[in-house]
């Protein structure tokens, strides 16, 4: 598909992974892939190769946590590990706000300013990872190296 017959939010996150050397393509799923069971099933993928993004509000600031799609993230062994004091699960608004995406598509990219970011150390085990592409309807395939260096994220175990 090209990228000018994405969605803004879509383009946005298009024109991010160009800027970044990563050239995976955003695919654009028939039906709403707004879990990562539900991503996982739609590409014929375990769900653990799905890069899962999550927005968490820590120290008066929005937290990107890029996780695998088997994993839940215990944000009190997260906040210890990463030398925060608290994480929550930031609002809808506060998800907005911070990725300009809606919850179930937000992009580990495209996002107004970059993130502080937290890639899960379990992505690795997979040669090819999936991610949000800006909306629940558009996924693209990249490495755990470039979910890395795109996201400047920290490695860290996140459950």
């Amino acid at each position: 598909m090209s990228a000018e017959s994405l969605s803004a939010r879509s383009r946005l996150v298009h024109d991010a992974l160009r800027a970044a050397g990563v050239g995976g393509e955003i695919v654009v799923l028939p039906d709403a892939a707004s879990t990562a069971a539900l991503a996982a099933a739609a590409l014929g993928i375990e769900v653990g190769a799905i890069a899962n993004s999550l927005v968490f509000w820590s120290d008066g600031d929005p937290l990107l946590v890029m996780t695998s799609g088997a994993h839940r993230v215990d944000t009190v062994a997260l906040a210890a590990r990463i030398g925060r004091g608290t994480i929550a699960r930031a609002s809808v608004e506060q998800v907005r706000e911070a990725t300009g995406q809606a919850i179930g598509g937000v992009a580990p990219t495209g996002h107004p300013t970059r993130l502080v970011t937290v890639v899960d150390e379990a992505l690795a085990a997979f040669p090819e990872i999936w991610a949000a592409g800006g909306t629940p309807h558009t996924v693209f395939p990249l490495t755990f190296d470039e979910l890395v260096a795109l996201t400047g994220g920290t490695i860290a175990r996140v459950d």
